[in-house]
C-alpha cells in the first residue's frame, strides 16, 4: 500500500503545484506493462525484475487516482507514454497548454514550442521546444531516431554500437531521421570523432537501428474514449476521496486536497 500512498501524495502535490492551471487532467498507466512492443522485440521492457509487492498494487494506484476525480487510462495494447503523446496530438490546440508531467525521454517528440511541454518535477524544470532543441541539438521529431542510435536502457532497446548522444546529435541535427544519413562518412557535412567507424556500423545495423526507433516512437493514435470535457478538473470529490481514504485507513489525508469538489 505504501506506493500507491506515494502515488496519491505525489498527485496531491502536482495539483497544488499547478494550482488553478490545472484545467484538464488525465493519467496514464502501463497496466499491465507489456505491449504492441514486445512482440515486435524480444527484449523490449516487460514485467521481470518488477518486485511483485509493487506488480499487486498497480490496480490499487488506479483506483486511487480516479478517487481523486482524476480520469485513468488503463493501457493493455500500448503504453502511457503512447496515450500522453495522443492526448497532446488531440488537443493541444484546445488549451492554453499541454503539461506532460513526467521526463520520459520519449515525451521530448511531442514538444511543441509553449503550446506543448514537458515537466519534470524531481529536477523542477520545464522544458518547451525552445530549451529542447537547444540541450539536444536536434528537433523534436529526431527524438527516436537519437533514441534508436543510442538506446534507451529503461525501454530495453540497445541500440547499434559505438553511437554516443552528443555523436548521434551531430548526424541528426544535419540529416534529421536515419533513412536520410548518408552511408558515405564524408558527405555528412558534420564534425564527428570517428565518423568513418560510424557510418560503418550504421550500414550494418540500419534494419535494426529502424527497428529501435519505431520502439522508441509514440503512437499519437490510441483510441482513447474521453472527450476533452470528459477530462475537466473541477477539484477533488471530497465525498469519493473521503469514502477510500477511511477504507485505507489514512485519516490525514482528508485534509491535503486544496481544490475540492462536493
Amino acid at each position: 500500500m505504501k506506493a500507491v500512498v506515494g502515488i496519491v501524495q505525489s498527485m496531491l502535490g502536482l495539483l497544488h503545484d499547478e494550482g488553478e492551471a490545472v484545467t484538464h487532467a488525465a493519467v496514464a498507466f502501463d497496466n499491465p506493462i507489456r505491449s504492441f512492443r514486445n512482440d515486435l522485440f524480444d527484449g523490449y521492457k516487460t514485467e521481470e525484475g518488477v518486485d511483485p509487492e509493487l506488480l499487486a498494487q498497480f490496480d490499487d494506484a488506479e483506483e486511487a487516482v480516479r478517487a481523486l476525480g482524476l480520469v485513468v487510462w488503463r493501457m493493455g495494447r500500448w503504453e502511457c507514454d503512447d496515450a500522453l503523446a495522443t492526448a497532446a496530438a488531440r488537443w493541444r490546440k484546445d488549451v492554453k497548454q499541454v503539461r506532460i508531467c513526467s521526463p520520459d525521454k520519449d515525451l521530448g517528440a511531442c514538444l511543441d514550442g509553449d503550446r506543448v511541454v514537458q515537466v519534470d518535477r524531481l529536477r523542477k524544470t520545464v522544458t518547451n521546444e525552445a530549451a529542447f532543441r537547444a540541450a539536444r541539438g536536434i528537433a523534436p521529431a529526431s527524438m527516436p531516431d537519437l533514441l534508436a542510435l543510442v538506446g534507451d536502457d529503461a525501454d530495453g532497446i540497445p541500440g547499434p554500437p559505438g553511437f554516443g548522444e552528443k555523436s548521434a546529435a551531430a548526424v541528426l541535427g544535419r540529416w534529421e531521421h536515419l533513412e536520410k544519413i548518408p552511408g558515405d562518412a564524408s558527405k555528412w557535412n558534420v564534425a564527428v570523432r570517428g565518423a568513418e567507424k560510424l557510418a560503418s556500423t550504421l550500414r550494418e545495423h540500419r534494419d535494426e537501428a529502424l527497428l529501435y526507433r519505431k520502439l522508441a516512437t509514440l503512437v499519437e493514435d490510441v483510441p482513447l474514449k474521453e472527450s476533452l470535457e470528459d477530462l475537466e478538473f473541477r477539484g477533488v470529490p471530497m465525498k469519493r476521496f473521503t469514502a477510500w481514504c477511511d477504507a485505507q485507513g489514512l485519516s490525514t489525508l482528508k485534509e491535503r486536497p486544496s481544490r475540492r469538489a462536493g
